[in-house]
């Protein structure tokens, strides 16, 4: 399932799809000189478009849209903790010969379970991760973790790590069995808001009693429709791609 999933990766990402274009444009060329030309077009066509991003942020919206932001912590009284799905950490090697814990665009994740945490004492964390890098080497996504939430000066005895998972469902079932945790308990389940449609459905699908705390929003309201990178836009629509497919898999092998 992980190796399908890291394929699934590369799959879903636009610019993989230009390359195969310009491959084929080049053989084109060589055996048949009009059918080149076209799919030589047909790949900057596609570069181009990518970088407009109002189209992939109208799809991001669409997935953040079903789950809104928490905007009060007054009713949190009542669940025993907070479920932090991994995935905001850069990965090992980046971390090493560096003394300073090293987040990347999905940071939320981890601060805004450190606000959870000042701002409600009784709450417990979880965090769920091992690695999500095909060929790991190094510490795995929780130890890294560790070292963030003790920098942080977040109290060792309320944070419990599950090391083992690659995948969202992984996370759901290998953090279901850790001692002392009882998924039946209400908990909050705390991941980036596009994610959230797949992990929720995961999470209930595995008997845990969860309640949506979105954080890491990529797309707003609106969109301008003068706002193009091609950096940007490459990047949401690799993260749309990859979450609808996703979670069509999921949900066709039962798992969500």
């Amino acid at each position: 399932m992980f190796i399908a999933s890291k394929l699934l990766s590369f799959a879903t990402q636009p610019l993989a799809w230009v390359a195969l274009l310009l491959l084929g444009a080049l053989l084109g060329l060589t055996l048949r000189r009009k059918g080149g030309l076209r799919l030589g077009w047909a790949a900057l066509v596609l570069l181009m478009m990518l970088g407009w991003e109002p189209l992939p942020d109208a799809l991001l919206r669409q997935l953040e849209a079903q789950y809104p932001e928490q905007s009060a912590h007054g009713s949190l009284q009542t669940f025993v903790g907070v479920v932090v799905l991994g995935g905001a950490l850069e990965p090992a090697y980046v971390w090493q010969g560096h003394n300073q814990p090293a987040l990347n665009d999905a940071a939320e994740r981890m601060t805004e379970a450190v606000h959870l945490l000042q701002q409600e004492p009784h709450l417990r964390l979880l965090f769920t991760g091992g690695e999500g890098e095909l060929f790991a080497d190094g510490a795995s996504e929780a130890e890294r973790a560790k070292i963030f939430f003790e920098r942080m000066g977040v109290d060792r005895q309320r944070v419990r790590y599950e090391s083992a998972s690659h995948t969202t469902y992984e996370n759901a079932v290998l953090s279901a069995r850790l001692p002392g945790v009882n998924p039946a308990q209400p908990w909050l389940l705390l991941t980036s808001a596009w994610h959230m449609p797949r992990a929720l459905a995961t999470f209930r699908k595995a008997g845990w009693s969860v309640t949506p705390y979105p954080v890491d929003f990529r797309a707003g309201s609106q969109t301008p429709w003068s706002q193009y990178s091609m950096l940007r836009g490459s990047n949401k629509w690799q993260v749309v791609l990859h979450e609808w497919m996703g979670l069509l898999a999921y949900r066709l092998s039962g798992q969500a």
